[in-house]
Formats: structure tokens, sequence, C-alpha cells
């Protein structure tokens, strides 16, 4: 898990999609600021297909989200990666936490977690029960073996407070013991779970520089414990940005309707369509209008970004469709 020259390794960000369902609007402008930023600044780009949602993964999906974002304009240095290809680095990583008593199996279902954090004061935005420290086993060495279907969690240490500069958002702070506890890092169904999987890859493939919605930030903190907890030299740097989301305020999803970037596509839609939306989105131009993605490239600027979510409308869509 060691890097052994860490400064040396080019800047590298990554497109990491998941085959749960066809990219939808909010997905698009995610990637195309990734892209417009690693292009601008000279960062190399990996594909990477982060399949390991096993219940969730349409297979079907892969091949057509490499196609839309190719479509909207977008390329790659690297890839596709196939995540659920690669599953030994993840056992090995697992192996080595177990070993140093970072890592323990743990028994505790959900719902009891639940019935727990019931008897307890709630916390505003925690969107999982907390786990008790107390539920942690007495510490030492263990073997992990991944044939038991067990799920293991994270030995977090005395001060899981962590701070780091965030690109787009600034300084942020998170105590991880108090938000979530001990989380989650290998299921019982014989995958990483997305912290490690996720933390695993980006070393791997030396990513050094992550872009991806603001529902992650409090992800970061607990990828960072991990990275420590592996000994990763080198930590990237983050920009979370804000979501899109509907009418109603909550995130961009089927109940606002269809807003696949494919289904604007089956409908005539250019992807300069598209584009420009995202650029309109992204403070780039004061109004809609087509746009390719090398115009959007050479305009963004993080500094342009509004701090809120976006709202997609019902005028956006009228837009996109001409109407």
């Amino acid at each position: 898990m060691h890097d052994p020259s860490p400064s040396l390794r080019p800047l590298t960000t990554r497109l990491a999609p998941s085959p749960t369902g066809a990219l939808h609007l909010g997905n698009a402008r995610t990637f195309l600021i990734t892209w417009a930023l690693a292009r601008a600044s000279g960062w190399r780009i990996v594909l990477r297909i982060e399949d390991l949602d096993t219940p969730r993964v349409k297979p079907e999906t892969i091949a057509d989200t490499i196609d839309t974002l190719a479509w909207l304009g977008m390329d790659w240095d690297d890839g596709p990666i196939i995540q659920s290809a690669e599953l030994a680095r993840f056992i090995d990583a697992m192996r080595c936490l177990a070993a140093r008593g970072l890592a323990y199996p743990s028994p505790h279902t959900r719902g009891e977690l639940e019935a727990g954090a019931s008897l307890s004061a709630p916390q505003e935005g925690v969107n999982e029960p907390v786990f008790p420290r107390e539920w942690r086993p007495a510490p030492g060495p263990r073997h992990f073996d991944v044939s038991q279907g067990e799920n293991w969690r994270l030995a977090l240490p005395d001060d899981s407070s962590v701070t780091f500069h965030d690109l787009f958002c600034g300084p942020i702070t998170r105590d991880v013991a108090r938000s979530v506890g001990d989380f989650v890092i290998w299921t019982k169904r014989g995958h990483p779970a997305y912290q490690l999987a996720v933390v695993v890859d980006d070393d791997a493939q030396g990513v050094t520089h992550v872009v991806r919605g603001d529902d992650l930030l409090d992800s970061a903190a607990r990828q960072l414990l991990l990275m420590r907890a592996l000994g990763i030299a080198r930590e990237p740097e983050y920009a979370h940005v804000p979501l899109v989301r509907g009418e109603d305020g909550r995130r961009l999803a089927k109940r606002h309707g269809d807003t696949r970037v494919r289904a604007y596509r089956s409908r005539g839609v250019r992807p300069q369509r598209v584009v420009g939306l995202v650029a309109w989105w992204c403070g780039i131009t004061p109004d809609r209008r087509e746009m390719d993605a090398q115009e959007f490239r050479d305009r963004l600027d993080l500094g342009t970004i509004p701090r809120d979510a976006v709202t997609f409308t019902r005028e956006d869509d009228a837009w996109l469709c001409g109407t």
C-alpha cells in the first residue's frame, strides 16, 4: 500500500460512475466539471467503473455510461477499469488492517443500531445510526477470511477528528466517531464497502485530486482515516461541488421525471445543449446557450460555481428540448 515516491506521481483524477442506472443531468454536471478541471490543469484522467454495489448494479449500463461520457465530449487517459475485477488488492488491504488490529468483524445489524440510536438524542444531518464504541470487541490482531461472510468495521483511533482543506468548500472538520463511529469497510456479501474500495483504488491508480458531489463531503473524513490506517503516504486533494436538485429541493432522481442524458439524446437533443445547460449552472454564462466541451473546459473556474445547490427546473427541461 506504500508509494515509494508519492511526490513524483503525475497529478491524476478519476471519472468514477457507478452502473446502478443511466447517467442523469446531475451526474453529467459533476463529470464535466471533473473532466474540465483535469484537462485545463494537465491532470491525467482515469475512467473507473465502480460496480461493487452488487444488488443495484445494472451491467448493461456500463457501455451506455462510457458512450454517454464520450458523446458529451469527455475523454480519459486510462481505463475503463472495472472495479470488481480487482478484488485481490481489497482483500490484501483488509488482511493488513485485521492483522494490525485496526479492523474487526461485526455481527450487529442496522436494525440494532437504529434501535440503540432511538434511545439517544438525534443529531442533525446524520443519515445513519452511530455505532456505539462499547460494541467494539477487545483489541488485538485478527485473521481476515473473505469466505466467512461478515461485515467488518474500522476501529477508529482515539482522536477521529479530521481537518482538511477542500478546494471548493474551504476548511472542513469532521469528527467521525461522533458522526458514525466505527464504520463498515467490508460487507457480508464478500465485497469491500464504498469507503475502502475508493481509498484502495485511488491509491493504486495514483489519484491525487478527487472532484465529486458534496453529498460525499463526510466520506472524505472517513477515507482520510482509512488512508492513514493503511499507511498511504499521499492524501488526495478534494473538491466537493453542490448537487443538482429538483424543484422540491431533493437530489435529482426518478421522482423528478426522466432526466437521463440518454433520454434527452434519444429525443434529438445535441450534446452542446446539455453542456450549455451545465455551463449556465456553473456560472460560466449569464443565460442558457449551447456550448461544446472544449469551450466549457476553457471557461470553467471553480470560483464561478454557485455555492448553493443547483435546481433543475421545468424551464431547463423545456430549453433542452428546444420548446
